[in-house]
């Protein structure tokens, strides 16, 4: 190497460990289910500038993101063996150009499908049971975590095809049940940064934790059939043959080259729209033909034929920094990015968080009016700002809460986040999320109160419970002298509180904000009991783990929430102000099970499987509970002598345990 040429070659070199440590950390925290360090925007960036100068210099270090599949996801689950893959997961070359897709398809048919934002999962069967769950790992070890089986939704745990079976796909956790859980954490425990996120602490979860798992709506996702001992060579009819037997299969589209602009087009839409519930990152291709697309040779950690991913090339602008604004809820204080209007994937863009101080310090920002800011949208939705291209002195981190003025204290996470709280355990935005949901047009539906709107009658002392809503009458004409309100937008507002008063039941419940119980929950409640079966079991602190698809969790959440004095105040305040539609329970079918609740645990052989014993019994007028408990009347398992702790449960309630064959011989039912 020539003289002058050593120091340009140990400044790239320099540079490239400095590349490796940063993406591998990021790579941690990622996987960790920690808070995100580092945006997947700024991750390709740095990824493309590493693989640019280790081909430039032929520098690789062993731990260089480009030579291992990815960074090993074994940190974020814990309580499992480490096993090794039957078939290596190798992770899918990456691409930003829909010209390089079509070049890619080669003129041949092709699928198109999401990339989800979440966990991979490899499951095994054989002989017609689910066998194994390994977590992705490393690619060539995962962690086996099949004690989850029953607390992950998307998959059968038994199957009439007896052969070897191996299918991969994502474990995700919607935007909802993400928002959900998130705003039922207490104000001391750490939320999560994003749905992924939340599905890696969840997937970290030992078996002692199970109903929390399943309470949070994880939902495996099949995106390819690894192996089977039947003859099916279209990955389009293999995804069809997995949903027939049970699994939930990513959303797929047949095209080929020549459509493929439009395809992708009319899916990228889909996210920009926010339809989407699922987190997705990108899109994925794959060959139809399962022969062909076996046939390729593997580069570095990619299977050239097996698939290639689409990310979304974001696009990002420059503006100038107007102000930070300091939002509080739930107490904790979260800076927000005002800054001149951008355009941005066809919106304009003016906003964006910046979620905590830690990240205030990862980009620091500078004063207002002499700050610049690159800023982009994720994954085509959320505005978030990734540099700071310029600017002069600091922010200030305010010492009051800008709610009620109490002192601020910073405080610092197990992960090491930053985060600035009120002090004041008493603040009225700590139920600021709580009256969001209580207005929403889920729970209440009263049109005209904004999120910002609470936050100025909670500013104002209009408001600190919920009934306060319906005496805003009494606030009329201050109202309407507040800035940005009016007397037709108060009009129209308080029009929207006295429709408000006559309630559907299911609402109500929503409404009141008890912990894990969303809008499925309520509805669920409510079809199973009534109204006034679900205020008897609250007065009575009876439990309502009975109901399909509540659990113990849930059931217990509800009854901690009415045992506090407090709640029981405010929800009798409420009720006293609106006119609550007496729903009885849903008519239940006649039939054999009419009236009995069921707990099905183990294997079975007459049912094709446990959910289709689960719909029999639902079909004949009984419900399935998901444990043991005094209002269970029979447990089925065919395994009448084993030391399970739901057959412990049994022998302790007197509870009597029928075997499968004992069940149809009583209550009928026999399946093919």
């Amino acid at each position: 190497m020539e003289q002058n040429a050593m120091p340009e070659f140990e400044n790239n070199k320099k540079r490239i460990e400095a590349l490796v440590a940063s993406l591998n950390a990021a790579s941690e925290a990622y996987y960790g289910g920690k808070e995100e360090i580092m945006s997947n925007y700024e991750w390709d960036m740095q990824y493309d500038e590493l693989a640019a100068l280790e081909a430039e210099t032929g520098y690789i270090l062993p731990d260089s993101p480009t030579q291992n599949v990815s960074f090993s996801e074994e940190g974020d689950v814990s309580g499992g063996q480490k096993e090794e893959h039957e078939f290596p997961a190798l992770s899918l070359a990456k691409t930003k150009k829909v010209e390089e897709l079509q070049k890619w398809a080669d003129g041949r048919p092709i699928w198109l499908s999401w990339k989800l934002d979440g966990l991979t999962l490899v499951l095994t069967y054989d002989d017609g049971m689910l066998t194994k769950i390994l977590t992705r790992g490393n690619g060539i070890v995962g962690t086996n975590i099949t004690y989850m089986k029953d607390a992950i939704a998307g998959f059968p745990l038994t199957l009439s095809y007896r052969g070897h079976l191996v299918v991969r796909g994502e474990a995700t956790i919607s935007y909802t049940d993400f928002e959900r859980i998130n705003d039922s954490l207490e104000d001391d425990e750490e939320k999560y940064a994003n749905p992924r996120n939340l599905a890696s602490g969840t997937l970290s979860l030992d078996a002692k934790h199970i109903d929390k798992v399943k309470s949070r709506g994880l939902t495996f996702n099949a995106f390819t059939l690894v192996s089977t001992e039947e003859s099916i060579l279209s990955w389009g009819e293999r995804m069809d043959w997995l949903e027939k037997n049970g699994f939930t299969t990513v959303d797929r589209e047949l095209t080929d080259a020549d459509r493929l602009p439009e395809a992708i087009s009319r899916w990228t839409e889909k996210v920009e729209s926010r339809v989407m519930d699922i987190p997705v990152d990108g899109l994925v291709i794959t060959y139809d033909d399962i022969v062909y697309a076996s046939s390729g040779s593997v580069t570095g950690h990619h299977a050239t034929r097996g698939g290639l991913a689409f990310k979304w090339q974001d696009t990002s602008a420059v503006s100038v920094l107007d102000h930070i604004e300091w939002s509080c809820a739930a107490s904790v204080i979260t800076p927000v990015a005002v800054f001149d209007p951008v355009q941005l994937e066809g919106t304009t863009v003016s906003r964006a968080s910046l979620c905590n101080l830690s990240e205030l310090e990862r980009l620091g920002i500078g004063e207002n009016r002499r700050t610049t800011l690159e800023v982009i949208k994720a994954n085509k939705i959320i505005p978030k700002v990734i540099n700071v291209t310029s600017k002069e002195g600091t922010y200030t981190i305010p010492t009051s809460c800008p709610v009620c003025g109490a002192p601020t204290s910073i405080t610092v996470s197990s992960s090491g986040t930053k985060t600035l709280r009120c002090t004041n355990h008493a603040c009225p935005a700590k139920n600021l999320k709580k009256f969001e949901r209580f207005v929403s047009r889920a729970a209440l539906d009263i049109d005209g109160i904004s999120s910002e709107t609470l936050k100025d009658f909670i500013n104002e002392h209009f408001i600190s419970e919920f009934a306060d809503i319906f005496h805003l009458s009494a606030f009329a004409d201050r109202i309407r002298e507040m800035d940005g309100y009016g007397i037709k937008s108060c009009e129209n507002m308080l029009s929207a509180i006295e429709k408000s008063r006559d309630a559907d039941p299911a609402r109500v419940i929503l409404a009141m904000s008890i912990p894990l119980i969303g809008a499925d929950a309520a509805q669920r409640i409510i079809r199973a009991l009534g109204w006034q079966g679900f205020l008897q079991r609250l007065d009575e602190g009876q439990g309502f783990d009975d109901i399909d698809g509540i659990g113990a969790e849930r059931s217990n959440s509800i009854l901690s929430w009415y045992a506090d004095e407090k709640n029981r105040e405010i929800f009798a305040h409420v009720l006293a102000e609106l006119r609550i539609e007496n729903v009885p329970p849903a008519a239940q079918p006649e039939g054999t099970c009419r009236n009995l609740t069921f707990v099905i645990t183990g294997d079975v052989h007459i049912f094709r499987n446990r959910d289709a014993f689960k719909a029999y019994v639902e079909q004949q007028g009984g419900k399935v509970a998901g444990s043991v408990s005094g209002k269970t009347s029979f447990l089925i398992n065919n395994d009448s002598t084993s030391s399970s702790s739901k057959n412990r449960k049994a022998h302790e309630l007197n509870i009597p345990i029928l075997t499968e064959d004992e069940f149809v011989s009583r209550f009928g039912g026999q399946q093919a």
